[in-house]
């Protein structure tokens, strides 16, 4: 099975690399981030942040847009091509009437395709790091990068050379060997230009190599590929134009899935954020019982007025999921000045506001029970968490529809970039995993809706 897999699997790349329209795409690719380099300069603010500055923010967000978009596109195009027109045209019938598994069949087209696409994805994301370190000509008397131009376009055009010379001399496929060329050339080329200053003088290859930019490219493949298996899935059933239109809708649904539903997943109160968060007592900085207390500052006055004894539930995320307190609590009726009356026998465990006053942007919270047992604690609060009215409960319903769609905004990564927050490499393996579960999901889907195919 395994060779049959990628005897089917290579020849799909092939045959998906003589596309036209994956060569036209990934050159409009190209075109596209010049364009962005001429019309982005709109004073965006010149704010430091890690890697972009100024108006290269808008330049990086729509030059990402853009290869989402060609990449969405180029999904649709190809495994309809690989796929759907071979079941029209009935040539799939003379693999299946051999001893190959219809799921072996499904699994070695989406290989190939996502092969392809991701050469394509490799050169158009180069384009794009080659713009980054070009930057955005704001003015007529901005210099140009000459380094980018002449590696960028040398690259380029040396593989569409030697691409139309085998084909001439060879009978070669313009478009297949255009695309095998084009990938290490633009690479070495996109390497040529980190060693070089704007001034041709060497330097180091860390000083324009942008990791967390790179991280975002990798991550945004990791969500074409995602539609790759949804376009996979499609064409077993649909044409070119079906099959496109259905990308686009997942496209368009999963950018929107935190609006449209995960808005209604969570059901919770918002009142504040924290940051500032101090110990009361320094020698007491835990937060495991009554003896132990946190000063806790808001960013601006809590949305509803605050008491003592009233529960303190926290998270770091401003959907209230996950709390930080392992489970529901309620308000606290007692002496709340008396550290005796909240560790007495009969406390229930609570986390609860001790100390607060109008306006409610300051308050002394405890965590309180018998003895020196209160509630269980993934953590402590700390600055940048969310403070909330009560503990988050959960539509049941909207989050199994919010699971089923794939959520595209995990690999968005470019707030992140902007607001100069780095993204950990644990967050990779993540998404990684949920792309991974995700092709699975629809890849079984393709096999279901391809089992029962009339293809004779």
């Amino acid at each position: 099975m395994l060779l049959q897999t990628l005897t089917i699997a290579r020849t799909t790349f092939t045959e998906a690399l003589r596309q036209p329209v994956l060569l036209l795409m990934v050159l409009a690719g190209g075109v596209l981030q010049v364009f962005n380099t001429w019309g982005t300069g709109f004073a965006m603010g010149q704010e430091e942040t890690s890697e972009v500055v100024g108006d290269n923010k808008l330049l990086l967000d729509v030059g990402l847009a853009t290869v989402f978009v060609l990449g969405t596109l180029l999904a649709g195009f190809i495994a309809t091509a690989v796929m759907s027109r071979e079941i029209e045209n009935k040539t799939v019938l003379t693999i299946i009437s051999k001893p190959v598994s219809r799921p072996t069949l499904v699994l070695g087209k989406y290989l190939g395709v996502a092969g392809a696409i991701l050469a394509a994805m490799i050169v158009m994301l180069v384009y794009l790091l080659f713009s980054i370190r070009h930057e955005v000509m704001s003015t007529a008397s901005d210099e140009l990068d000459k380094p980018v131009l002449l590696f960028a376009l040398g690259s380029t055009a040396l593989a569409l050379i030697l691409a139309g010379w085998c084909n001439f001399f060879y009978g070669w496929s313009f478009p297949q060997t255009a695309m095998v060329l084009l990938v290490p050339f633009t690479l070495l080329g996109y390497l040529g230009v980190l060693l070089l200053s704007k001034k041709w003088e060497l330097q180091s290859f860390s000083t324009d190599f942008k990791p967390q930019i790179t991280m975002a490219c990798i991550c945004l493949t990791l969500a074409v590929m995602v539609l790759v298996s949804v376009a996979t899935a499609a064409s077993t059933r649909l044409g070119q134009v079906m099959t496109i239109v259905v990308c686009f809708g997942v496209f368009v649904a999963s950018l929107f899935s935190n609006t449209l539903i995960g808005r209604h997943v969570f059901r919770n109160e918002l009142l504040g954020t924290i940051t500032k968060v101090e110990p009361v007592d320094p020698s007491r900085p835990a937060f495991e019982s009554a003896e132990s207390a946190l000063r806790i500052e808001l960013e601006n006055a809590s949305r509803r007025p605050l008491s003592t004894g009233q529960a303190f539930f926290y998270s770091p995320s401003p959907s209230g999921f996950p709390m930080m307190g392992t489970r529901r609590y309620g308000d606290f009726a007692g002496d709340t000045k008396s550290v005796g009356a909240m560790s007495a026998r009969d406390v229930v465990p609570s986390i609860i506001i001790t100390e607060t006053q109008p306006p409610f942007k300051q308050m002394v919270v405890r965590n309180i029970g018998p003895g020196e047992t209160g509630v269980p604690i993934i953590r402590k609060p700390e600055a940048g968490d969310y403070v909330f009215k009560s503990f988050t409960s959960t539509n049941t319903v909207a989050l199994a529809a919010w699971g089923a769609l794939p959520n595209l905004q995990y690999y968005w990564l470019l707030d992140a970039i902007s607001q100069n927050r780095p993204v950990p490499a644990r967050y990779f393996f993540t998404a990684a995993g949920y792309a991974l579960a995700q092709i699975g999901v629809f890849l079984s889907l393709a096999v279901l809706l391809f089992q029962k195919r009339d293809v004779g």
